[in-house]
């Protein structure tokens, strides 16, 4: 059965993916001679690098969330529909979800990123994601509920365990999750739970590379380090998570094996695959493009983003960084291409502008590279502040999160400490004979 949408004659562009990629892809062709329909599991646009403070309580979700629809209210040749995309078939032109399929001509796969726990599923169903708001509300209402339980445990085991946090992966979202928490550790706690000892809580960083930030110059690397270290963070190189089965992490180094009742896990991303390429489309859980954006082996259908693969680029050979830059380049050329084709017009090969990267590390501590140039500190920090806010979509949004790092900067306090939808960890038979 088919998705109920009209029929305008245009050409049709379906997009999967309301992120970044997506967002500016169906902006792009406001003025285009295409109908463009949008397809996602949820009727909101959420900023992912400040989940992490969703989920230590310094923003609330809708403050990193836009709606979808009021996005995109003006624009006449745009239709929205909430679904869940099932497959795709190519040989027909047609993308099937729950609602019923919807035909294209021109498909555009913007479909994110995922957690990547390498096929170990004891970790997937055990540790704590953070790539969407649920993932984040859980891991709020996990982290104060074990505050609230560890302030009236008497056994000192558990006290411990409840206590101990670990995130795995040293990349920006772990650096910036392990800071945060220390931050929770060094400014909240003491208030909140005065007859707690804050050194009982234990905040461990374990990374499997050499370095934090792998993607950054060396200078952030180090910087970062002494940070975190600083606020007291454990920070462990070369070691690689074997095993959590809800209480009891196993590492490549037996010494590190600990009871933690949190344990992060924020050491890859893999694109979101949707079922229907070719298996040779498919590289390293991302999908292959040329220099176009065009999915390899297919005429209509590309993919942009993180779950895009290009390496055309001599400076890029294992394919762009998985960052909103990339995708919203990548989204403004292939709308510019599309529209070309329309007019037959050559079409532009896609090159990259690095903008940089960055990462904070906690208050007036962040790392910033640029081209030759390294930040860190008090002035690193603020660009960091700015680039995030001028990422964030609408008004509104910028303002409630302005106004709440400039309370938080002012009172060292985090106002969303709530737990409004407990959140039930299910733990392995083993962890629970244990």
């Amino acid at each position: 059965m088919p998705v109920n949408i009209p029929e305008t004659g245009q050409a049709r562009v379906v997009i999967i993916g309301g992120g970044y990629g997506g967002i500016t892809l169906g902006k792009a062709l406001k003025k285009s001679p295409f109908q463009v329909i949008m397809l996602d599991k949820n009727n909101y646009h959420c900023f992912q690098p400040l989940l992490y403070q969703v989920a230590t309580g310094g923003l609330e979700p809708d403050s990193i969330a836009f709606p979808l629809r009021k996005l995109f209210e003006k624009q006449k040749n745009f239709y929205f529909r909430m679904s869940e995309v099932e497959r795709i078939d190519t040989a027909i032109k047609r993308v099937y979800t729950h609602l019923g399929h919807v035909n294209y001509d021109y498909l555009v796969i913007a479909s994110g990123g995922k957690t990547n726990f390498y096929g170990n599923e004891e970790l997937e169903s055990q540790t704590q994601g953070m790539k969407n708001v649920p993932e984040a509300l859980n891991l709020r209402s996990l982290i104060l509920q074990n505050f609230e339980q560890a302030n009236h445990e008497s056994d000192p085991e558990v006290r411990n365990a409840l206590l101990n946090f670990v995130v795995v992966g040293g990349g920006p979202t772990g650096v910036e999750t392990a800071g945060a928490l220390a931050e929770l550790k060094k400014h909240i706690l003491p208030k909140d739970y005065p007859e707690m000892a804050t050194e009982d809580m234990q905040i461990h960083l374990i990374e499997g590379g050499n370095r934090l930030l792998a993607g950054m110059s060396e200078k952030s690397s180090e910087d970062s380090l002494k940070a975190l270290e600083k606020l007291g963070v454990d920070v462990a190189f070369n070691t690689f998570v074997k095993g959590y089965d809800g209480l009891n992490i196993t590492t490549s180094k037996e010494a590190l094996d600990m009871a933690a009742e949190t344990v992060i896990w924020s050491a890859g991303i893999t694109g979101n695959i949707i079922p229907g390429l070719k298996p040779e489309a498919i590289e390293r859980g991302r999908i292959r493009v040329d220099a176009y954006n065009k999915i390899i082996g297919y005429e209509d259908v590309y993919a942009i983003g993180d779950v895009a693969l290009m390496k055309t680029e001599a400076a890029y050979p294992q394919g762009h960084p998985q960052v909103a830059p990339a995708a919203i380049q990548q989204a403004e050329q292939l709308a510019a291409n599309l529209v070309r084709m329309q007019i037959q017009e050559q079409v532009q090969p896609f090159e990259y502008f690095d903008k940089g990267s960055m990462a904070t590390i906690g208050r007036n501590k962040a790392v910033v590279d640029w081209k030759n140039i390294h930040l860190k500190g008090f002035i690193a920090w603020l660009g960091w502040m700015f680039v995030h806010l001028m990422y964030l979509i609408g008004f509104r949004n910028k303002l409630v999160v302005f106004a709440n790092w400039v309370w938080s900067y002012l009172t060292y306090d985090k106002g969303t400490r709530l737990i409004i939808r407990p959140y039930h960890k299910t733990k392995s038979e083993k962890a629970t004979k244990g």
